[in-house]
C-alpha cells in the first residue's frame, strides 16, 4: 500500500491531462484506479532511478516499484509520448499528482462486495464494464476510453477490499480472486490483466469455513487465504458498549433501569468463556479479571497466563445479536411499564433457549440457564450495595465515623488512650468499634494490625506532602464505613415494612429520602427505584444483609 498518513490521507496518484488531436487542451482524466506515480517511471529506467533513490536507507525504508499502468493511464501514456515522439519530460508535463482521502461512502480506496442473487449479479461489479454510450464515440469496445474502470477491485487499489459472506458468493466470484491474491492481478473484459496494489479481506462464520476446509475442489482458495480468527468479545465493558450504542436515552423512549444492559452483557460475556483451570477461580471472578478488576493474588502475568491456556475463547457462545433481539422483545412487551429492568431481560433471554436455532443440545441450554442464575446473583449484590449506599449515603456521618475510626486507630499503633469528647477522660481505644467496621471487609483478627498502621503509614505519608485524608482516596475502608453506617441505620429506616405494605409516616419519609437518593445518584427513575428498594426490602426480610 505504500505509506499512510495518520489522518488516512493515501499518497499521490497521477492525473493525466487529455489533449485533443489537434492539439487543443482537453478535460482531466483522472487516473480511476488511484495508481502510484512512480509507475509512470520506464521500465528500462526504474533501476537506475531506484539505485539513485535508495541510496544510503536501510532496506526496510526502501522504495520498491512494481506493476505497470492500468489500461486508461497507459493509452494516454503511449499517445503523449507518441506526440512528443518519445520525449518523456515533455510527456510528464501533462501529468499533474493529487492527494485523496480514503472513503469507503466516496469509493475511493474502500470497495466492499456482498453477495445477491445470482441473477443480478456479474462479476462486471468486481472489474468494471463497457460504457455502451462511448462505443459509438470512440469505435471500439476495447478502446480503454470505452470501459469505467469502476469495479469494487479497481476503486480499491492501492486501498482494501472487503468481501462480506465472502464464502456465500458464487464459485464464480471466487475466481477473481484467485489472481487478485496471488498474482496481484484482475482480469477486466477486452483489457490484459492489470496491476492491483490491495489488500483483500473477507469475512465468513466458522461452519462456512470448515465447509470450505473440507472441499477438496478449493484447494487454490484454501492456499491463497490466511484464516485470521475474530471471536466474540471477552471483556464486559466493551460488551455493554455494543448495547449501549442502540440502547439509550436518545433511541429508546423507554427507561432501562441501571444494570440493564450489563447484566445481559455480563451473561453474554460468560457463555464465551472456558472454565478456568484454576480451582481457586469462579468463571464469574475470571469475567472480572478480564474487565480490568483487581482479585487477591492475581497479577497481570496471571490474566495472561488465563488467555493463554483459552485459545478458543470466544469462539463459541452467546452472539450479541440474540441478546439485542431479546432487549427488544422486552422493550415491547414492557412497553406499557414504561421502563424495563434487568429481570425481565433475563427471563425473556432464558426463555428463547428453547427456541435457539444454534443450541440444540440440552446440556449446554442447562449450561446457559445456570450461568443466567450467577447473573442474578451478582445483580443482587449488586443492588443490595446500592441500596446500603444510599442509606448511608449521610457524607457527614460517614466523616464523623471516619474520624472517630481513625482517633482510635492512631491511638492503638501508638500505644496511647484516647479522650472522650464528653467526659474528658482519657480511655482505652475502642476496639469494638474498629472491629466492627473491619470486619464489613473481611479483616481477619490476625491481620488487623498490619491494616491499621498501613491506613496510619498512608497518612503520615500524606501529611508529609502537607495533604489531609480523604476516606474516600481509599475504596475499602470508604466500603466499610458505608457499611457500618447502613447496619447502624438500616432499623431506623425499617426497610422490611415495605415487604408488609405497613408502613408509617416517619418510616415512609426516610424511605422517601433513599429512594431519591436512588435516582439522583444511580440513575434509576420513580418506578424502577420502587421496584429496587422492594426487592432488596424482601431479601433483608429474609435475613440476608450481607454486604456486596
Amino acid at each position: 500500500l505504500g505509506e499512510l498518513s495518520k489522518d488516512g490521507v493515501l499518497p499521490p496518484y497521477p492525473t493525466h491531462l487529455k489533449e485533443a488531436r489537434d492539439g487543443s487542451e482537453g478535460d482531466w482524466a483522472p487516473s480511476p484506479m488511484n495508481e502510484e506515480p512512480l509507475l509512470l517511471i520506464p521500465l528500462e529506467a526504474r533501476a537506475n532511478f531506484l539505485a539513485e533513490i535508495n541510496e544510503g536507507r536501510p532496506p526496510e525504508e526502501q522504495i520498491q516499484i512494481k506493476g505497470d499502468l492500468c489500461p486508461p493511464s497507459r493509452f494516454y501514456y503511449r499517445e503523449l509520448l507518441q506526440r512528443y515522439n518519445g520525449d518523456w519530460t515533455q510527456m510528464i508535463r501533462h501529468v499533474r499528482v493529487r492527494r485523496l482521502i480514503f472513503s469507503e461512502q466516496d469509493r475511493i480506496g474502500i470497495g466492499t462486495f456482498q453477495p445477491k442473487d445470482e441473477k443480478n449479479q456479474d462479476s462486471t461489479e468486481l472489474t468494471g464494464d463497457i460504457n455502451y454510450r462511448k462505443i459509438a464515440l470512440y469505435g471500439s469496445d476495447s478502446d480503454p476510453r470505452a470501459f469505467n474502470f469502476d469495479g469494487e477491485f479497481n476503486i480499491a487499489n492501492r486501498g482494501l477490499i472487503e468481501f462480506i459472506e465472502m464464502l456465500k458468493l458464487d464459485v464464480a466470484f471466487l475466481y477473481d480472486l484467485l489472481g487478485a491474491s496471488q498474482e496481484h492481478r484482475i482480469k477486466s473484459k477486452k483489457f490484459a490483466q492489470t496491476d492491483i496494489d490491495e489488500v483483500i479481506i473477507g469475512h465468513t462464520n466458522e461452519p462456512e469455513y470448515r465447509r470450505l476446509e473440507g472441499n477438496e475442489f478449493m484447494e487454490a482458495l484454501k492456499d491463497r487465504t490466511v484464516r485470521i480468527d475474530v471471536p466474540y468479545i471477552t471483556k464486559l465493558k466493551d460488551e455493554i458498549k455494543i448495547y449501549e450504542r442502540d440502547f439509550n436515552a436518545k433511541k429508546v423512549p423507554v427507561h432501562i433501569s441501571p444494570h440493564t444492559l450489563e447484566m445481559a452483557a455480563m451473561w453474554a460475556v460468560l457463555s464465551r468463556l472456558e472454565e478456568p483451570k484454576k480451582a481457586n477461580l469462579t468463571l464469574l471472578q475470571k469475567l472480572k479479571l478480564y474487565d480490568g478488576k483487581t482479585l487477591p493474588g492475581f497479577t497481570e502475568d496471571n490474566i495472561k497466563e488465563l488467555r493463554k491456556e483459552a485459545r478458543r475463547e470466544g469462539m463459541e457462545g452467546i452472539s450479541p445479536r440474540y441478546v439485542q433481539d431479546k432487549i427488544s422483545n422486552s422493550l415491547v412487551n414492557y412497553q406499557e411499564d414504561g421502563y424495563i429492568n434487568p429481570f425481565m431481560v433475563m427471563n425473556e433471554l432464558e426463555s428463547g433457549l428453547k427456541n435457539h436455532p444454534l443450541i440444540t443440545d440440552e446440556d449446554e441450554r442447562k449450561r446457559y440457564r445456570e450461568m443466567l442464575a450467577v447473573v442474578k446473583n451478582e445483580y443482587t449484590e449488586i443492588v443490595k450495595n446500592e441500596v446500603q449506599r444510599a442509606i448511608s449515603a449521610d457524607e457527614e456521618a460517614i466523616k464523623r465515623l471516619c474520624s472517630n475510626y481513625i482517633d482510635n486507630v492512631k491511638a492503638y499503633t501508638q500505644r496511647e488512650k484516647v479522650v472522650n469528647k464528653f467526659t474528658g477522660q482519657a480511655e482505652e481505644p475502642d476496639e469494638r468499634l474498629m472491629r466492627s467496621i473491619e470486619k464489613k471487609i473481611d479483616i481477619p483478627e490476625s491481620r488487623k494490625d498490619d491494616f491499621r498502621r498501613e491506613i496510619m503509614n498512608y497518612i503520615g505519608a500524606l501529611a508529609i506532602e502537607g495533604k489531609t485524608f480523604d476516606y474516600k482516596t481509599n475504596a475499602r475502608l470508604q466500603k466499610a464505613l458505608e457499611l457500618k453506617l447502613f447496619e447502624d441505620q438500616k432499623d431506623s429506616i425499617k426497610l422490611t415494612s415495605l415487604v408488609s405494605q405497613v408502613v408509617d409516616q416517619d418510616t415512609q419519609e426516610k424511605i422517601d429520602v433513599v429512594k431519591a437518593r436512588l435516582i439522583k445518584n444511580f440513575g434509576y427513575n420513580e418506578q424502577s427505584a420502587t421496584d429496587v428498594l422492594n426487592y432488596v426490602a424482601s431479601i433483608f426480610a429474609r435475613g440476608d444483609t450481607n454486604g456486596a
